[in-house]
């Protein structure tokens, strides 16, 4: 009789994303002001649930400072999606200072972009 698969600590940890955006026009892609806190997109073709934690390294256009984010699933995208939406998830930041000076420095890169009505990949 064989014994039920064990659970490895390293399965129940958050997930760790390094997300690099270059451009202005991919940042507006992958942000998502809906959120309160802000969010944003995650290409990714790993299997989440929503309210998986995700812990995220996010390095932004023109700027050499990489910033750490304890965020949440909160808007998964699977594959093979109506209107060729490229299959990830967003995640919403924590309510939280650093996550308060991301969004910022975001809206402050995207400016008035942010009022745009061009699709993204969350809306």
């Amino acid at each position: 009789m064989s014994s039920p698969p064990s659970v490895s600590p390293s399965a129940t940890r958050p997930s760790v994303i390094q997300l690099a955006i270059k451009e202005r026009a991919a940042l507006y892609a992958a942000y998502i002001p809906l959120f309160a806190e802000g969010g944003m997109f995650i290409p990714t073709t790993r299997d989440y649930q929503l309210g998986d934690d995700m812990y995220v390294l996010i390095t932004l256009p023109d700027d050499p400072q990489r910033y750490p984010v304890a965020g949440k699933v909160a808007w998964i995208t699977p594959a093979r999606s109506t209107g060729n939406r490229t299959q990830g998830v967003g995640i919403r930041f924590p309510k939280d200072e650093k996550s308060e000076q991301l969004k910022h420095r975001i809206e402050q890169i995207l400016g008035a972009a942010l009022r745009s009505d061009r699709p993204t990949q969350t809306i």
